[in-house]
């Protein structure tokens, strides 16, 4: 065995450059391939987590602007959504939705306790929001249907917003009073997100703000979450079903898609999936070809090897040894390069992707009144790793076994005649 180690030394010792290089191409193989999948996971595993924060089976309705005429009405008509909108799509899509709500909104408010104050908007909502939106409850409660029902003047604080509020008195938020221009709210909760920056929205009922800030029936969108709707096709269908519905109360062309904006997040989800699996398929592909490219290297310098020693296998064979330690010898030449520079290759692959994982994983982007991480986890699964790299090896040695095999049956005479 140690014969056999310091013939593979001193082979690879003879030819430096040429070892070097194919050890390079095998190295930078198994290193694109796990970068890339690293990468593409880190993506994936971001778009996963936010999902995940919101209930995929929602739908928001916008208000929009008519693009079509209809009934002797002229296009360019802006539908206000109502009260009536939200009724009916429970009442006529029982088997469709789960629950709907409402959303009302009053910027530019002072909410103050004390001499503390802060500028806000007011976001009147139904109880469901927090099913579809990431507002986490922090301490207290959300708006619940007594609330709505009774109009109640309640209001649930950023948590950052309480803390400016109340931090220097050091009063406890909940159950205490606070002044949003002349009247009084009761503060019943608080609650994060990711956009935890001063500033943030108040929650109080949709019902109450109607009332208070005279809005009468009017909407600014409905949500709800729905149910029987896994796939893109039955989404589509409905949506078209939903748009006749309130075509009906608003006197729009049932077709006109600018009327009403609807957004699910279902369909965009399967959508986004989809687009991943693309993904992932592509980054696969580069990566094998990437690998491949490694692979025929290794063959390359195993058929020039074999080529430059024939002569010596046919003093080899002259001399009584037998084809299967000169096929043996060859393989080990070639399973020690795959191996030795496919796992420098795996290692600093996996180097790389703990890198991105530590100063890409942190990074966000503002969404709205979130923020939205964009790259989570760019690591890759260390199983896929080593079976990357093991089938590596394994090809390192089917490639060098064919030239070996070949270089085996040659008869001792032919083989101490070539050059």
């Amino acid at each position: 065995m140690l014969d056999l180690w310091q013939e593979i030394y001193g082979t690879i010792k003879r030819n430096k450059l040429r070892t070097a290089l194919t050890g390079f191409a095998v190295a930078w193989g198994i290193f694109m391939l796990i970068v890339l999948l690293g990468a593409g996971n880190g993506l994936i595993h971001a778009f996963q987590q936010s999902a995940s924060e919101r209930a995929l089976n929602s739908v928001r309705i916008f208000p929009g602007w008519t693009q079509k005429p209809y009934d002797g009405l002229r296009e360019g008509r802006y539908i206000e959504l109502d009260n009536r909108d939200m009724e009916d799509t429970e009442r006529l899509f029982p088997n469709e939705v789960i629950k709907s709500g409402a959303i009302v909104s009053q910027s530019n408010l002072t909410i103050s306790y004390g001499s503390e104050y802060i500028s806000t908007t007011l976001e009147g909502v139904s109880p469901n929001y927090v099913e579809i939106e990431t507002v986490k409850s922090a301490s207290g409660r959300f708006i619940n249907e007594l609330d709505i029902h009774n109009r109640r003047k309640v209001i649930v604080l950023h948590k950052t917003s309480a803390e400016t509020l109340f931090g220097k008195s050091r009063t406890n938020p909940i159950g205490a009073f606070v002044k949003v221009g002349s009247l009084s709210y009761q503060v019943i909760g608080t609650y994060g997100d990711h956009g935890d920056q001063g500033g943030q929205k108040a929650f109080i009922p949709f019902t109450t703000l109607q009332t208070i800030y005279n809005k009468g029936d009017k909407l600014r969108s409905i949500i709800f979450t729905t149910k029987n709707l896994e796939d893109v096709a039955s989404n589509d269908r409905f949506a078209s079903e939903y748009r006749k519905a309130l075509s009906r109360n608003h006197r729009f062309d049932p077709e006109d898609s600018g009327a009403i904006w609807i957004w699910n997040r279902m369909t965009q989800y399967i959508q986004s999936m989809e687009a991943m699996h693309i993904l992932t398929i592509a980054i696969w592909v580069i990566g094998i070809f990437t690998l491949l490219s490694g692979i025929v290297g290794v063959s390359n310098i195993m058929l020039i090897t074999v080529k430059e020693r024939t002569h010596e296998f046919g003093i080899r064979k002259a001399l009584g040894a037998k084809p299967r330690s000169i096929l043996w010898l060859v393989i080990s030449e070639s399973i020690v390069i795959t191996t030795l520079f496919g796992y420098i290759g795996m290692v600093a692959g996996i180097g790389v992707t703990e890198w991105m994982d530590s100063y890409f994983g942190s990074q966000t982007m503002r969404a709205g009144m979130f923020e939205q991480t964009m790259f989570t986890d760019p690591t890759v699964d260390l199983t896929i790793a080593l079976q990357a790299t093991l089938t590596l090896v394994i090809a390192g040695t089917l490639a060098g076994f064919f030239p070996a095999r070949k270089a085996t049956h040659i008869r001792p005479i032919e083989a101490l005649r070539a050059d």
